[in-house]
């Protein structure tokens, strides 16, 4: 079976359900970057992951792995983090240097590459306010953090790092918290690994998944710079979370 090539325009997609088997969800290589074409691919649950040197390769995985903000799930040595760390935790502040970040732990390591052109893509997106970074910041250092993109009620997870132990999952937590409060209901985790399962995401098969986007990208949701709320953040008297 051979795979559909995109050319610049029109900005469409082939259906997800024509995606590959094998390697699962690959759907199409080529099109572009543009925020038209990342937002056009994000509202129909596909997204572009390839390594330096391919052409754009754009996927929609079956089953795929999701997080429900209310079953994150935080162990005993994470919640003693959430009430001593004494990290500051940002939203927005730094959008690219997060980028990078998660490009550079990704060297060496087998997966996809975050390429300079990946990179000026989300940086765009982010300008325009679907594309968002969470700090974690020890002094003046950036020591962990993630990004993605939201649109609606809907977080799209793309990449996370650490440099110091458990701050990215200090990031994800944060991350979480806020999305709850502002009535977000699905977090996109794209594919299975076993650390996004032991925080508490699922799998639920491709038609599911983009029928959950169909009820809940409509919204506008928080599009603009976004701004941890300061009373989400965790105290020595409190332990308690959403999750468990």
């Amino acid at each position: 079976m051979s795979l559909p090539w995109l050319e610049p325009y029109p900005i469409e997609f082939p259906a997800a359900e024509s995606a590959l088997p094998n390697p699962n969800g690959l759907l199409a290589a080529g099109g572009g970057l543009s925020t038209e074409w990342l937002l056009c691919a994000y509202r129909q649950g596909i997204f572009p992951w390839y390594e330096s040197g391919q052409p754009i390769l754009w996927w929609s995985p079956d089953p795929r792995l999701i997080l429900l903000p209310e079953q994150l799930k935080i162990s005993k040595s994470l919640k003693k983090l959430l009430k001593k760390h004494s990290y500051t935790i940002t939203f927005d502040k730094n959008f690219p240097e997060v980028m990078s970040q998660c490009a550079a732990a990704r060297k060496g390591s087998p997966g996809t590459w975050i390429t300079e052109d990946m990179q000026a893509a989300y940086i765009e997106l982010h300008k325009i306010g679907f594309a968002h970074s969470i700090e974690v910041h020890s002094g003046p250092d950036l020591v962990g953090g993630l990004y993605g993109v939201a649109l609606g009620k809907v977080f799209f997870g793309e990449s996370m790092f650490s440099k110091e132990t458990n701050t990215s999952k200090l990031a994800l937590v944060y991350l979480v918290r806020q999305l709850h409060q502002w009535n977000f209901e699905l977090i996109d985790c794209q594919i299975t690994t076993e650390h996004l399962v032991s925080l508490g995401a699922t799998e639920i098969s491709r038609v599911q998944f983009r029928a959950k986007l169909q009820k809940l990208i409509d919204d506008r949701g928080h599009v603009g710079i976004w701004q941890l709320d300061p009373n989400l953040m965790f105290t020595d008297h409190e332990t308690k979370f959403i999750g468990h």
